[in-house]
């Protein structure tokens, strides 16, 4: 929150806006759901987390409770698998490029408004978009390729 004497992040997103970047991000794991659960069945704890970013993208919850409900769950852990590991797929390079290819048609004209506010990954040290983890391998690439779909007009009029 802004106001005075506080310093408001290029890397945060209005309450708005990180709901529709929410609804967005929820069906975009939900649509690789099923490798988590093949590499880790019994962990719900994936499908638990897309059923409240759904929650939260429907105004059910603010961004403070789901940081709150975070840190009562003792913080992010990791899934069963990682993603450098098992993405792409054997034999599959190309699959990378089309899931980015899919989650950028999918992108709703609020949700693309909202991600082209964002600075780029690896630029702005103030948040999570920041040197580091998202910033690197696979995940960086993916990340850069995706702030990069952003402004290509290929992927403007394709979202339903």
């Amino acid at each position: 929150m802004s106001g005075p004497g506080r310093h408001r992040s290029p890397q945060t997103l209005r309450e708005a806006d990180r709901r529709v970047v929410a609804a967005w991000a929820a069906d975009c794991a939900e649509r690789v759901l099923g490798v988590f659960e093949a590499e880790a069945p019994g962990d719900g704890r994936p499908r638990d987390a897309i059923a409240r970013t759904r929650a939260f993208a429907r105004g059910e919850s603010t961004v403070a409770e789901e940081i709150r409900r975070r840190f009562v769950n003792g913080g992010a852990r990791p899934v069963g698998c990682a993603l450098p590991p098992w993405w792409p797929p054997p034999g599959r390079p190309e699959a990378v490029q089309e899931e980015v290819r899919w989650q950028l048609r999918h992108l709703s004209p609020a949700a693309r408004a909202a991600l082209r506010k964002l600075p780029p990954v690896g630029e702005n040290a103030s948040g999570p978009l920041g040197p580091g983890l998202l910033a690197s391998g696979v995940l960086g690439s993916v990340i850069r390729d995706l702030q990069a779909g952003l402004a290509n007009s290929e992927y403007t009029d394709t979202w339903q």
